[in-house]
């Protein structure tokens, strides 16, 4: 079994001198390497003066999350990826438990730990929790996190398949990811890792979320919540990935709905006074015509589409804004 943590840094130097520690020390089991994604700041020097023996990887430009991990990973020759952010600090063990497991479930192509919160680890954070489903409309939502409503940890979650695993921590059997085509690089940053994983099912692979494993994550590293470059990419991505990834059936109806939530949401963010938001979700649509006319469309090959993926059938939204679900415990499926 051959094993690579492959860290993709983008401006975060003081993550790197603050982490890579922890994650070399946990991380006995494979070869750590860091892949820079066109850094700016002292990355590079930084990398080589203090950590000359670990494999650096350089871009010269940044392809964001998507493209910079299939630039990477092309130049890993390994039988397991380990997609790790910068500013996660792994707990002891972290990659005995997702390694067993994935070794135990040969038809798990991909796996994340549980992602808890570096400020208060008692809590789930917000990027990935116990693992991610979508609803009819294909709004994210994670076991451990409802929108905004973190949950604490209190083992109520056991390991499980899931829909989607979290992209700041995943491990990932190298066949599969170049099977479905690695991370879809017209995503840049952001839900990328949900399209990878719904087409991994979508060929007939599963995804889990290990309880035995955990990890720390800071979150918000690169773009922090609240950030129009962040609002634009999350309502731009979520039709993409309905666009691609949907049942052909009710495709079409599902994004025509989703555009009318999106509308929604823009006259909140109008009557709030955030402009800024408003003309991040209008820019967010004219870019999605634009993904359809450009016909630029990295998705599965006929021969490879095997199932239609369902998740939650009904509306998140409606949960728990109107019935005041606030837990994923509370959920019926």
């Amino acid at each position: 079994m051959s094993i690579a943590v492959v860290i993709l840094n983008f401006n975060g130097q003081n993550f790197l001198a603050k982490f890579l520690p922890k994650v070399l020390e946990t991380s006995v089991l494979a070869e750590v390497i860091v892949a820079d994604n066109g850094s700016t700041d002292n990355s590079v020097e930084w990398m080589k003066i203090n950590y000359p023996q670990i494999r650096l990887l350089q871009s010269t430009k940044n392809e964001g999350y998507a493209g910079g991990y299939n630039t990477a990973l092309a130049q890993v020759d390994t039988e397991y990826y380990v997609l790790m952010n910068s500013d996660i600090e792994p707990k002891a063990n972290w990659l005995n438990g997702l390694m067993t497991y994935m070794q135990d479930n040969p038809t798990v192509a991909a796996a994340q730990p549980y992602i808890l919160a570096y400020d208060n680890p008692t809590k789930f954070e917000y990027a990935g929790a116990a693992g991610g489903y979508w609803d009819n409309y294909g709004f994210p939502f994670c076991r451990g996190r409802l929108f905004d409503t973190v949950e604490e940890n209190l083992n109520q979650y056991p390991t499980s398949l899931v829909n989607w695993a979290s992209g700041a921590c995943l491990v990932v059997r190298a066949k599969a990811y170049w099977e479905v085509g690695g991370l879809d690089a017209d995503f840049f940053a952001h839900m990328e890792e949900i399209d990878f994983c719904w087409r991994l099912q979508r060929t007939g692979y599963q995804v889990a979320a290990i309880a035995t494993s955990e990890v720390l994550h800071v979150g918000g590293g690169t773009l922090p919540q609240g950030n129009p470059q962040k609002t634009y990419l999350n309502f731009r991505n979520n039709l993409i990935l309905l666009y691609k990834n949907w049942d052909p059936k009710t495709k079409w109806q599902t994004i025509f709905g989703r555009m009318a939530l999106d509308g929604i949401a823009g006259i909140q963010f109008l009557l709030k006074g955030e402009i800024n938001q408003l003309v991040a979700i209008l820019k967010a649509h004219k870019s999605f015509y634009g993904y359809l006319w450009s016909n630029q469309k990295n998705n599965l090959a006929a021969h490879q589409q095997k199932y239609w993926i369902k998740s939650y059938s009904k509306s998140i939204i409606w949960a728990y804004f109107i019935q005041g679900i606030k837990s994923f415990q509370s959920i019926r499926f």
